[in-house]
């Protein structure tokens, strides 16, 4: 059975920075990714990795981090220069692939490839 575990979430300032982790269980996958979701807004992919390669959102490339330590079994995601629009729930997801997603750059921001969740941790970042 996979689980996700996220930690590390909390209140800041903004400009302040933070670091998610997850904690994996079942699962050894390299593909993997965070997602946010704010209040009345959907579920938004922020960073994925896949293998050696990583994805960001736009809104935050170059202020964020993913990385996926296989070692130690995590998934991090490094935040800095928070600012208060990066306010949300953020989750850890994963998904096996058997063969290699040669497309998969262009589907890793779609919640639904994704079957593993966590259960989120909360980032609040103020003005």
């Amino acid at each position: 059975e996979v689980q996700l575990v996220e930690t590390g979430g909390g209140s800041v300032q903004a400009g302040e920075s933070l670091t998610l982790a997850c904690r994996i269980s079942g699962y050894t996958g390299l593909c993997m990714a965070w997602f946010r979701q704010a209040p009345g807004k959907e579920r938004e992919a922020v960073a994925g990795v896949y293998g050696s390669t990583t994805y960001y959102d736009d809104s935050v490339k170059g202020r964020f981090t993913i990385t996926r330590n296989v070692g130690e079994n995590t998934l991090s995601l490094e935040m800095n220069n928070l600012k208060p629009e990066d306010t949300a729930t953020y989750y850890c997801a994963a998904v096996q692939k058997t063969t290699y997603d040669f497309a998969w750059r262009r589907r890793w921001t779609v919640a639904s490839e994704y079957p593993y969740w966590g259960r989120g941790t909360q980032v609040t970042v103020s003005s």
